[in-house]
């Protein structure tokens, strides 16, 4: 019993320094080749949740200053689902969800037998779980430096390739030394400067879901973000460098009814299929496939606020279906709830008043997409477009070769926002 207790406080110690790791990581013997050097710079920022409407519901001064001068989108679509993981990495490769194998934020993988799952470190550092090819893994190739302050998979060697400078995610890191972090590596030596950094706040996200996009508490985290913004431009402009910022977001918000809470429908037997938590959708992988077909017809009998489909027949527009998964990774069956409901199947406490991952159509799911520096067009407004079309506007703005046969995204959609 004592070795028993004496194992588990082992784990949980590594899992807290894990959780404590604030170091900058550095790839030794990285540099930008000559070429690479009088490229432009991007600073590619994430503010997790930020849907379309946010910066002018709350006001957010620098926001509109800036997008003002640049490019403002009247929404960005996320993929389906719309949720945090798989858009992160749908921004960071220019591929749907089903082709790049994050199909959710947890899902199975039946040849390998294993749940892949966000809140896992080992899970999210595996490269085997990542298709495509990142931003940063494709500027790497093409030897010019990058660097991440916390992206989806950036922590993980993607190809074997890691950004030059990158940091595992933790909470523990405060704004004013992320942005002087930012500004120390556009203060390197034009060889070790990176051209592409990646970053990341979670604040608006942790505030809508806890308190609905309609709260206080939402507000102080947009103006938080806002003030952050404000200061790293106001940081970076005395370096004098043709610094492009993109500030964009995974998905939106809404409020739902907790009254409306899906249970378990009566029709799955957990002994013929896995299912991992979902509440946007939820995933039945089938461990028998001839229970697949009676199932799917018990659902749709007892289905009420939500349906029910089979991998084989998901919206095309969703680019969902068995047909587009890559890596064999969605369910058998997909149960999508109708909103204000969602899905509480008991497997984890799900009681946020806030919630994403629906239908990427719902315009509470659209996120935002601003643009400004010297490629950028000025004072220019551009309709809705879908999210795997950012990667080839950025690969294009800092030089890098890419095939587009090779991602879901068209440089023709957003190319018109450049000078």
């Amino acid at each position: 019993m004592r070795k028993h207790l004496f194992f588990i406080s082992c784990i949980l110690f590594v899992n807290f320094l894990i959780a404590q790791d604030t170091i900058q990581k550095v790839v030794p013997g990285r540099f930008n080749n000559k070429a690479q050097q009088s490229k432009p710079y991007v600073i590619l920022i994430s503010a997790d949740g930020f849907r379309f409407d946010l910066a002018d519901k709350y006001h957010a001064t620098n926001l509109l200053k800036l997008r003002a001068e640049g490019v403002k989108a009247d929404y960005m679509q996320p993929s389906y689902p719309s949720l945090t993981f798989p858009n992160h990495y749908s921004l960071i490769t220019g591929l749907y969800p089903s082709h790049h194998g994050l199909v959710d934020n947890t899902f199975y993988d039946m040849q390998r037998k294993e749940l892949y799952n966000m809140g896992n470190k080992k899970a999210v550092a595996d490269s085997s779980w990542y298709g495509g090819t990142p931003l940063w893994v494709l500027a790497e190739q093409q030897q010019m430096v990058s660097a991440s302050f916390f992206w989806v998979a950036s922590e993980s060697a993607i190809k074997g390739i890691r950004p030059t400078y990158y940091y595992v995610y933790n909470d523990k890191i405060g704004i004013d030394s992320r942005i002087q972090a930012v500004k120390d590596w556009l203060q390197l030596p034009p060889d070790k400067r990176p051209h592409l950094v990646t970053f990341y706040f979670p604040e608006v996200d942790h505030a809508e879901h806890t308190y609905t996009p309609d709260s206080k508490e939402t507000e102080a985290a947009v103006l938080f973000v806002d003030s952050a913004i404000g200061k790293m431009v106001a940081a970076l402009e005395p370096l004098h460098l043709p610094i492009n910022f993109i500030f964009l977001a995974d998905h939106g918000m809404t409020t739902v009814d907790n009254s409306k809470a899906i249970k378990m429908p009566v029709a799955i037997d957990t002994t013929k299929f896995t299912v991992p938590f979902g509440d946007a959708l939820v995933h039945l992988y089938a461990k028998d496939k001839s229970a697949i077909e009676p199932t799917y017809e018990a659902l749709k009998k007892e289905a009420k606020d939500y349906d029910v489909y089979l991998a084989t027949n998901m919206p095309e527009r969703w680019h969902y279906s068995k047909s587009d998964d890559w890596y064999n990774r969605i369910g058998d069956i997909i149960l999508v709830p109708h909103l204000p409901a969602f899905f509480n199947l008991g497997t984890r406490r799900n009681n946020n008043l806030g919630k994403h991952g629906f239908d990427p159509a719902i315009e509470d799911m659209h996120a935002t997409f601003y643009a400004w520096g010297p490629v950028f067009k000025q004072h220019l407004q551009v309709k809705g477009f879908e999210n795997v079309n950012v990667y080839p506007l950025v690969a294009h703005i800092l030089g890098l070769n890419f095939a587009e046969k090779d991602i879901d995204g068209k440089l023709s959609v957003l190319q018109s926002i450049l000078k």
